[in-house]
């Protein structure tokens, strides 16, 4: 069991109904209330990160700076983190300037001219 693995006391109120239908379930598979909570949970987060419109919250979100790449990494994972920062570093990068090259025909004498002067005004 790796450090984020230990478990953590967290405490939060829940409408009764529903704790007593949690109860009643944990008592039909014979476990625990804890267990299936942790259980929905885990189920819950790997399904929202895994949602498309999940994925594009947390882009637009680290796009702007208003995530950390670390909490990018917790929410989306590893993989698909590593791949927001490349393309963010892409977008915050200046365009290259290229000229076309002097010394090479890429059209091979196949290129069409086009008038741009609009004739018509």
């Amino acid at each position: 069991m790796s450090a984020s693995d230990d478990p953590r006391r967290v405490h939060f109120q829940s409408p009764k109904y529903l704790v007593e239908r949690l109860d009643a379930i944990a008592e039909l598979y014979d476990t625990n209330r804890t267990d299936l909570l942790v259980e929905a949970i885990r189920e819950y987060l790997e399904e929202t990160a895994d949602s498309e419109t999940f994925q594009e919250l947390v882009a637009t979100k680290y796009y702007d700076d208003q995530l950390e790449f670390e909490t990018v990494k917790q929410l989306v994972g590893a993989e698909t983190a590593q791949r927001l920062r490349l393309l963010k570093a892409d977008l915050e990068d200046e365009p290259f300037d290229l000229a076309a090259p002097d010394d090479v025909d890429v059209y091979e004498d196949d290129a069409t001219t086009v008038d741009t002067a609009d004739d018509d005004r």
